[in-house]
């Protein structure tokens, strides 16, 4: 019987032990996987792109901590085309449902072509050659003040992950010389 105790006692503090080392581990790894998963989607929304020759957008929604995509193809079939001379579109085109980021995790801001968004709702452009519209994704974790960021290459598309907060530079002429 006193054995059994011991034996009990032992996988008590040996699951006590366990169970907080992997509390403590949670929080970095809701960052990181909402890191893969958003720079995942990125990449798959750029896919598409290319791959149907058309345009496709992401609109980041900063006040929900949430993003969609929507594709070039319109609700009642057909292909979602910009009236002439306008900025809107003559169809609903067809969404993707609602990515929210992991609990918490939240956009800390966007910057699109240079300007600073911290509310709202925000829409970027992946065009059919792989373009995008040039942006960068800084999301916080703010319980443990962690930055993260995921900047999107306006010529190519591509992604580029950095630790803590960062905002790439405008070359001026020095850098030319």
């Amino acid at each position: 019987m006193v054995e059994l105790m011991v034996v009990m006692g032992i996988i008590g503090i040996m699951t006590l032990t366990i169970t907080t080392s992997i509390d403590s581990m949670l929080p970095g790894e809701r960052l990181n996987t909402t890191i893969r998963v958003l720079a995942s989607d990125l990449r798959s929304v750029r896919a598409e792109a290319i791959s149907h020759n058309m345009e496709y957008r992401l609109t980041y929604d900063l006040e929900k901590d949430q993003y969609r995509w929507s594709t070039p193809f319109s609700i009642e079939g057909g292909v979602v085309r910009l009236e002439r001379d306008q900025d809107y579109d003559t169809g609903e085109r067809l969404y993707s449902p609602w990515v929210r980021l992991a609990d918490g995790v939240s956009f800390a801001r966007i910057f699109i072509a240079g300007e600073v968004y911290e509310q709202g709702q925000v829409q970027v452009i992946f065009d059919a050659i792989g373009t995008a519209t040039d942006h960068s994704v800084i999301l916080t974790q703010p319980k443990y003040e962690q930055f993260f960021t995921l900047e999107v290459l306006p010529l190519s598309g591509l992604i580029k992950m950095h630790d803590g907060e960062y905002l790439r530079q405008e070359p001026d002429d020095g850098d030319f010389q």
